[in-house]
């Protein structure tokens, strides 16, 4: 696997990148040598925060852990991802996506935390234009953590979303 390895309001020394090196290192029995591994350290206040992003063909595999100890922060993010691997191989094979950057053994092994994903409910609603600012307030109003518009500036379907810490993202469409 090859490492990116970044910091923001951290200097990102050796032993934290053998650390990453060490512990991110465990999931290459996972995927092929020459997966990108993308990883941000970046600290705020107390907080210890890693985002490892794992792109491979169809998919992005991504996790973020937050602690008071970067070193705690690394060991979490990396069980996140081995779950998260698990659980969703069976997605991978069934959908014909493109398993090129895992592993043959890894594809062909069977794992208890296989789960069937089954949507329970489906709600259509009218999509009216408005504006981010505006979409942000209708989330609030309905309490949910994101809310989809139709953006009166560009009339592009558009998602707003409540982050961490009392803020709002946009996702906007490239064209």
């Amino acid at each position: 696997m090859r490492f990116t390895i970044t910091g923001r309001n951290i200097e990102v020394t050796e032993g934290l990148k053998s650390a990453i090196k060490e512990k991110i290192g465990k999931l290459e029995k996972y995927f092929t040598p020459e997966t990108e591994v993308i990883v941000t350290l970046s600290v705020e206040k107390d907080r210890q925060k890693i985002e490892v992003t794992i792109p491979v063909k169809g998919n992005i595999i991504r996790s973020e852990q937050v602690s008071n100890d970067m070193y705690v922060s690394i060991d979490l993010v990396e069980e996140i991802i081995e779950r998260q691997l698990k659980k969703y191989r069976n997605k991978i094979i069934d959908h014909k996506q493109s398993g090129l950057n895992f592993q043959k053994e890894f594809l062909n092994k069977e794992y208890e935390e296989d789960e069937e994903i089954k949507i329970i409910r489906t709600k259509k609603f009218g999509v009216k234009p408005m504006y981010p600012e505006d979409a942000c307030v209708q989330m609030e109003l309905l309490g949910h953590n994101f809310f989809v518009f139709r953006n009166a500036e560009n009339d592009e379907i558009n998602v707003v979303y409540k982050r961490k810490g009392n803020t709002y993202g946009l996702i906007e469409p490239e064209c």
